[in-house]
């Protein structure tokens, strides 16, 4: 099992990139709503948008089945925890950064009515600190689980020799 042998330490951190979250949309909703834009490189602005959808626009005023399915993936997270940690270290991270993330946005869809986002590189959809978390978090978990397939794929091969 990885470093999470208690659980103290991911909770933390799941608090962590919670609280970095709600701190960053506080601010975005308190100053970036009445603006709507700030120009900070020729690539990139702070635009304030009500996401009422899913990624890249999709599911554009799915509010109530995106609640849905946020708790669906995050129960099913919770009960492959085991599973998870024993893929090491980055696994564990990446179920850290996806859980932290998740609750952010699914906070925002129960209690706000829409995600906040606000980060706009003008070529890809605005995003938030949760949707960098949980990308990110995805990429680490399944970069390891491909990882980890493939070693039983070898495990099998030689096997069969």
């Amino acid at each position: 099992m990885s470093q999470f042998k208690n659980y103290k330490k991911p909770l933390l951190y799941i608090l962590l990139i919670f609280a970095f979250d709600r701190i960053s949309k506080i601010w975005a909703l308190a100053k970036l709503k009445e603006v709507a834009n700030i120009d900070v490189l020729p690539f990139f602005k702070l635009t304030f948008v009500q996401n009422t959808g899913a990624a890249f626009g999709s599911f554009q005023n799915g509010n109530t089945g995106l609640i849905f399915v946020s708790i669906l993936v995050l129960i099913a997270l919770i009960k492959y925890r085991k599973d998870i940690f024993e893929l090491g270290k980055l696994a564990s991270y990446g179920w850290v950064f996806i859980i932290g993330g998740a609750l952010g946005n699914l906070y925002d869809r129960i209690f706000i009515g829409y995600v906040i986002d606000y980060f706009n590189f003008i070529v890809w959809p605005v995003f938030n600190v949760a949707d960098s978390f949980i990308t990110i978090g995805a990429i680490m978990l399944a970069g390891c689980i491909l990882k980890d397939e493939y070693k039983k794929f070898k495990q099998k091969r030689e096997v069969k020799k």
